[in-house]
């Protein structure tokens, strides 16, 4: 895969609140379209966190996903996810990506390739964590930042897929609604086609696929998966060399 960033749909884990084991969860996921995993799971001691990162690199393989890691040690990877209070300058790797909730917080931005921007909406993974956004708020903060841009905090519906995916964002990262989920593979298929129909909206004709051009291949139920997106023109700077294949 050559200068592809995370989109779509972004799973952040959460073993804690995980429905059925978080394997359970990250395999569904990526059954239905889910490419980028972030492994969180901070309260892990290493070595553990090092094995449970090996683990879901392997469900993502076949599927050509990424798993980027939560913090600057990517675990044997080379994609990792800072916050925004720091390490400032960010680590020298092919993907970096860092959460940003403001102005100021995206002018920091030097080398990382993309950031979060959050909390969208309210969210019970971090209750009082705010002033939520909103799509103003975060389409305010898409206008300004270098990078491309993840929303983050209360994604759970695909009508806020689509309110993200409008406002600019690159994609959306997603904890609660899939790592909750009674059926994983369920969550994650809406929320990847809103995802989907949000970018491609010609594909879509009254909640009905379009006909597809000749010698495409189309899914019964979901559109063709998109793994990841080059930065927009407008970013001026080389976008990296991530490791990984792009998705199939």
């Amino acid at each position: 895969m050559t200068g592809v960033l995370p989109s779509g749909v972004v799973l952040l884990t959460d073993r804690l609140v995980a429905r059925g084991g978080l394997e359970r969860v990250v395999a569904g996921a990526v059954a239905q379209g889910v490419r980028w995993v972030v492994l969180r799971e901070k309260d892990l001691p290493r070595a553990e966190r090092a094995a449970l990162a090996v683990d879901l690199r392997a469900i993502l393989a076949d599927a050509g996903g990424t798993l980027v890691v939560a913090g600057p040690d990517p675990l044997g990877g080379d994609a990792v996810h800072l916050p925004a209070a720091g390490p400032y300058p960010p680590p020298a790797l092919p993907l970096v990506g860092r959460s940003c909730h403001s102005v100021p917080e995206l002018n920091r931005l030097t080398t990382e390739h993309y950031a979060t921007v959050s909390p969208v909406w309210p969210t019970s993974t971090k209750p009082g964590y705010g002033p939520p956004l909103q799509v103003d708020g975060l389409r305010k903060l898409i206008e300004a930042s270098p990078v491309p841009v993840l929303a983050l905090g209360g994604v759970e519906t695909p009508e806020q897929v689509t309110a993200c995916v409008e406002a600019g964002a690159a994609g959306v990262a997603v904890l609660g609604a899939l790592m909750r989920a009674e059926d994983p593979r369920v969550a994650a298929q809406l929320l990847t086609s809103a995802f989907q129909e949000a970018v491609t909206p010609e594909r879509f004709i009254a909640g009905g696929l379009a006909p597809c051009p000749p010698g495409s291949v189309l899914g019964p139920t979901l559109p063709p998966l998109v793994s990841g997106v080059p930065a927009r023109s407008g970013h001026g700077r080389p976008q990296p060399q991530t490791a990984t294949k792009e998705a199939t």
